[in-house]
């Protein structure tokens, strides 16, 4: 690592994991090979924090999974039925948040307005469920992420001068607390994208969100069931524990805020603790750690389209 044309430091590759560069530092071609080599990730996003590119290895897998794939993603009906799963995943594990926070700050919420959200967010599965087509699971999807947003300032306990919310905001981000989501969000779906790779699917083939050129789509389709319970409580942690403060976040003039340098490091720090926690997967029911969750239900997808599962299980935290 070079920093103004002078070295900065040296790291094992064999101790990294991923990496994950911001601004305009470049990469020599050398470790870029490297790291695909040792499935090292290798993701380049802008001084804001938005996605801009990522070097994976070799494509994996046998051409016949990704066929697959593509036939369920150009079929309606099927492809529905994997993006009702994702999305039923994603408002189960919202109205799960929801509930937790009642159970563990009783005195401090207004647990009876968070329990109208989540009983709203009980009879939208119901909805998503028995659904007939995309357009209206898109409908579907969307009253339920507001449902679910219009009650997260009521989870930030702490720093509430500085941490306020009022609503999603992406680009760009609007406040510290949709800075620090959509950081959190990019990383997430980085790990979905590795992870569906790792197990020879293609991550820009997706079954919710539309094909874009350059959008991981299927790697977005992932991630939804994934937000609440691994990005949102993570920021909630973040915030609640004091980790990051007001001085972690820079105003453009045209009112975007980012995180600082600093924030980042002290965000990125604290990710990489959280994805070493263990827990008991809901479907296996087995103990992974939270960094694997990505890779597992990469791989429960992956078992659907070859035909070894009925259906695709996915994440219901509980």
């Amino acid at each position: 690592m070079y920093q103004s044309e002078e070295e900065a430091g040296r790291v094992p590759l064999h101790n990294l994991e991923a990496i994950v560069t911001f601004g305009y530092t470049g990469a020599s071609p050398a470790l870029m090979a490297a790291c695909a080599a040792r499935d090292i990730s290798l993701t380049f996003l802008s001084g804001s924090g938005r996605f801009l590119a990522r070097v994976s290895g070799e494509v994996r897998g046998n051409i016949l999974l990704r066929k697959e794939q593509y036939r369920i993603a150009m079929d309606a009906d099927r492809s529905l039925g994997i993006a009702k799963n994702c999305i039923l995943g994603k408002v189960y594990n919202a109205k799960w948040v929801l509930e937790r926070a009642c159970r563990d700050y009783p005195l401090r919420l207004d647990t009876e307005k968070l329990k109208q959200k989540s009983q709203y967010l009980s009879g939208a599965l119901t909805k998503i469920r028995d659904c007939a087509d995309a357009a209206q699971l898109l409908g579907l999807e969307g009253e339920a992420a507001s449902t679910y947003f219009s009650v997260f300032d009521d989870l930030i306990l702490q720093q509430k001068e500085t941490f306020s919310f009022q609503k999603r905001s992406r680009r760009p981000p609007l406040d510290p607390v949709n800075a620090m989501l959509s950081f959190a969000y990019t990383l997430l779906a980085g790990m979905c994208a590795g992870s569906l790779e790792s197990v020879g699917l293609d991550p820009y083939a997706g079954f919710f969100h539309t094909d874009r050129p350059g959008r991981i789509s299927l790697a977005l389709d992932l991630s939804e069931e994934l937000r609440s319970v691994m990005a949102d409580r993570f920021v909630l942690t973040m915030i609640n524990k004091k980790m990051i403060g007001a001085d972690g976040f820079i105003q453009k003039e045209n009112g975007a805020v980012f995180m600082s340098d600093d924030a980042r490091k002290v965000f990125l720090t604290q990710w990489q603790q959280k994805k070493q926690e263990v827990i008991r997967h809901p479907f296996l029911d087995e103990k992974v750690e939270w960094g694997m969750v990505p890779h597992v239900q990469a791989m429960l997808l992956a078992r659907y389209i070859r035909g070894d599962l009925e259906e695709y299980p996915p994440f219901f935290w509980k």
